[in-house]
């Protein structure tokens, strides 16, 4: 072996763990890149712009046209990545650690979404349901204008749980499978289905990207939940129960993922959650109120922080698997 090889293979080795652990504190230092400069809002632009000029009234055209908005979303996502990737492993280890840590960060929150929930539970503890409403908008798409102080907790720790899936597990998950390329193609999935993947209006141009974003949530969903109930034992809250309740109620859902990890924090917190006329997840329990949502984001902060262990374990687990 050449007395390159090894400095080159050696470097590898800590790129991904190094990066990933370093996006997490650029994450908690500096929070949410603004819209003006964060390429998600930009594919936001682009979708929305395609959107308005989609074919109506003609469900195979819609269809089609929607199958191409999820192809070329992908493309533009993934390929600067994948190129830019190429491009630094002939770069120090410094710069390529600090450049993919960069572009890590912008495909997962962690702060913003403990940060959403704080800003609902604050405004409800100010007896401010109005406020509530408005800090709920950065959490849920539903319409959140009628809803009570029961259900307004209820969405914010419901979202709570989702989205320590869709925005965290899941990046993490697929940047260890696949780089900075596989982190960047799940986060354009995942906002496109949050902008045409859903019934109505979207039924079919939405169909191709609501069904890539289920496939790829279908593993991370199911990780987050077993992650769930080991952090509700660690934070001491009703492991046993978060458990139960996922077998018997994960299945309630329209979605065949969210379930998993909003039945595991009903569980843990004893609480009912309800999106009325769709859903109870806890069935039986008492109607959350404004500190159920701080019990929730202790819960999700512990298992986000075991998904980075178990991440790094796994990669070092592989690394020498592979060495």
């Amino acid at each position: 072996m050449s007395k390159r090889a090894c400095p080159r293979k050696t470097i590898d080795a800590v790129i991904r763990p190094g990066a990933f652990t370093l996006a997490v504190l650029f994450d908690w230092l500096a929070g949410e890149v603004p819209n003006a400069i964060h390429p998600v809002a930009w594919l936001g632009h682009y979708v929305h712009l395609l959107e308005h000029r989609a074919p109506r009234g003609n469900p195979r055209a819609e269809w089609l046209y929607g199958t191409g908005i999820a192809a070329s979303g992908i493309l533009i996502s993934a390929a600067p990545a994948w190129i830019l990737e190429r491009a630094l492993s002939r770069r120090s280890l410094p710069t390529r650690l600090l450049i993919t840590a960069g572009l890590l960060k912008i495909t997962f929150a962690w702060r913003a979404l403990l940060e959403a929930g704080d800003a609902v539970r604050s405004s409800l503890c100010e007896n401010d349901p109005n406020t509530a409403r408005r800090a709920l908008a950065a959490l849920v798409s539903r319409d959140t204008s009628e809803l009570d102080s029961h259900h307004l907790a209820s969405a914010a720790i419901e979202s709570l749980a989702e989205n320590a899936s869709d925005s965290f597990v899941a990046p993490l998950f697929y940047y260890y499978l696949f780089g900075l390329a596989g982190a960047m193609v799940y986060r354009a999935v995942n906002t496109m289905d949050a902008m045409i993947g859903y019934h109505g209006r979207y039924e079919y141009l939405g169909k191709t990207v609501a069904l890539l974003d289920d496939l790829l949530n279908w593993i991370p969903s199911r990780m987050t939940a077993v992650l769930t109930v080991v952090a509700s034992r660690l934070a001491k809250e009703d492991a046993r129960r978060a458990w139960e309740t996922i077998q018997r109620e994960h299945g309630l859902t329209e979605s065949p993922n969210a379930g998993y990890p909003m039945s595991a924090i009903a569980g843990a917190l004893g609480v009912e959650l309800e999106k009325e006329g769709h859903y109870r997840l806890g069935q039986g329990g008492r109607p959350p109120c404004p500190e159920d949502i701080r019990r929730a984001a202790r819960v999700v902060s512990l298992a986000l922080t075991l998904s980075v262990g178990l991440g790094l374990i796994l990669e070092l687990i592989r690394r020498k698997h592979w060495s």
